[in-house]
């Protein structure tokens, strides 16, 4: 039983993070992203940029292979064209995120923990 519960939070911490919860990345992965292109940056204000898509890509990527992880074993519902047609539209989520990002940035809205900071 422990076991299951572990398994059932492990999988929802991973589709949290996933692409497949697109609707939430301004609240999680944007912000995990953030930090980790702020950290990146400290060394270099040119890779906040690029650190702040790796860092967006690899929450999405940790949150699919967190995901399955957690639901090892378990036989998803979806039919083949479903989960295609539902990946597509996670695909094309992230990579508007992606762009947001950019302009985000592009036009100073968005800016390392250490800028905002005035250091």
């Amino acid at each position: 039983m422990a076991r299951r519960l572990s398994s059932g939070i492990v999988a929802v911490i991973g589709y949290l993070l996933s692409p497949l919860s697109w609707w939430n990345d301004p609240f999680i992965n944007l912000p995990l992203a953030w930090l980790f292109a702020s950290l990146i940056s400290l060394a270099s204000q040119r890779l906040f940029v690029p650190a702040m898509i790796v860092g967006y890509w690899l929450t999405n990527l940790t949150g699919l292979f967190t995901m399955a992880r957690g639901t090892a074993g378990v036989v998803a519902g979806d039919s083949p064209p479903s989960r295609r047609r539902q990946l597509l539209l996670s695909l094309a989520a992230a990579t508007g995120y992606t762009l947001l990002i950019v302009l985000l940035y592009v036009f100073g809205v968005l800016k390392p923990l250490h800028a905002l900071l005035g250091r």
